[in-house]
């Protein structure tokens, strides 16, 4: 009990910790230390790490969980994003109102966050049936095909969304800008309250935590299990394929409509160019480095490359040409660093950073045998 306990208090104990730091402590050290830790770990990146955290965990669940390869899960990220954009802005002409965050005679629709995250999830998980259907029968590289060019649809249908039959479904390019602060309970947050958003975010990611954890251990989640391992056999034992898979795909969509409209607040606004093929790769790899199947590998991971994407690889970079005189634009080669590290992970630690035990396990029977 305590050893299954020791990383959900891990994860508790760490977020609280940071909350109380930047929120009372940070403010009372001297200024050289204040300078650091904001160049080092600034608010900013750390709630964009836990967005990337809470979609890489929903990536996990159709990839580590079920087996489906699915290089278009940056879609449901889109999909959420403009869920958020169309629910809580001035976008639409319709004046509707439900506990928003802004005055009543403001028109649009500003429905309260808490909702839009709702919607956002629902009509996430909705087209993650619909995207996952006509993929039931396909595997391998095939499915990885199709997931593909459905993460290539969406945005380029946001992108070209202006004008659909007479409707403007995204304003195009130009994207809905801007969203209404996040309002729960108390005043609106305003751009500056990063560590109420902080323990926002966090609460959100802890959620899809709780999520992943409850349904691996569950009937679903030994049945996305039997598919991951041998999808033949599943079946034969009487899983039933087309309703197991479908669920991975809506279950996974859920965590990528909550890390959208997350997005949307965190950047305040939605644009279609945001949504490209390589966040799908980021979080793919996310998923992989982190341990494949172990939603806590997967966080670790996702927390550690999104600030090292954001943070981390510029600021390493500043002080390696400091101490040797050199010019080298590291932010330029996140690509080339970025792809090195795969190819070694892969060539020296195959089933990543924290992997599943059962990956563990079949990873040393190869090496052995």
């Amino acid at each position: 009990m305590i050893a299954r306990l020791r990383w959900p208090l891990g994860f508790l104990i760490a977020a609280v910790s940071i909350y109380l730091f930047y929120e009372y402590l940070l403010s009372t050290l001297d200024s050289g230390t204040q300078a650091w830790v904001n160049q080092w770990f600034p608010m900013i990146s750390i709630n964009e790490a836990l967005i990337w955290a809470m979609c890489a965990l929903g990536l996990n669940i159709v990839v580590g969980y079920a087996g489906l390869l699915d290089l278009g899960f940056v879609a449901f990220w889109a999909i959420g994003g403009y869920a958020a954009g169309w629910l809580m802005s001035t976008f639409f002409q319709q004046n509707v109102h439900f506990f928003g965050s802004v005055p009543a005679g403001v028109r649009g629709i500003h429905l309260n966050f808490t909702v839009v995250l709702v919607a956002g999830a629902a009509l996430c998980a909705l087209f993650g049936v619909l995207i996952g259907a006509p993929t039931l029968r396909l595997r391998s590289d095939y499915l990885a095909l199709v997931t593909l060019g459905f993460g290539e649809i969406i945005p380029q249908v946001f992108t070209n969304g202006e004008n659909i039959g007479g409707f403007n479904l995204s304003n195009g390019s130009k994207g809905i800008v801007p969203i209404d602060p996040i309002k729960i309970g108390g005043e609106p947050l305003g751009p500056f309250d990063l560590t109420q958003k902080f323990a926002i975010f966090a609460a959100l990611t802890a959620l899809v935590l709780f999520i992943s954890l409850r349904l691996r251990t569950g009937r679903l989640g030994r049945a996305w299990l039997a598919i991951r391992e041998d999808e033949l056999a599943a079946s034969a034992m009487g899983v039933p394929l087309m309703r197991t898979k479908l669920a991975a795909y809506a279950v996974g969509a859920l965590a990528g409509g909550l890390g959208g409209v997350a997005f949307a607040t965190h950047v305040n606004g939605v644009l279609p160019d945001r949504f490209n093929f390589s966040i799908s790769i980021t979080l793919l790899a996310m998923v992989v480095l982190g341990g494949m199947g172990n939603v806590w590998g997967v966080l670790t991971g996702a927390l550690v490359l999104a600030w090292f994407n954001s943070t981390g690889l510029a600021r390493g970079g500043e002080a390696f040409n400091e101490t040797f005189g050199t010019q080298i634009n590291f932010p330029a080669n996140n690509y080339l660093i970025f792809g090195v590290a795969l190819v070694l992970m892969m060539l020296f630690k195959r089933e990543g950073f924290l992997p599943e035990s059962r990956t563990r396990l079949l990873l040393k029977e190869v090496r052995d045998g």
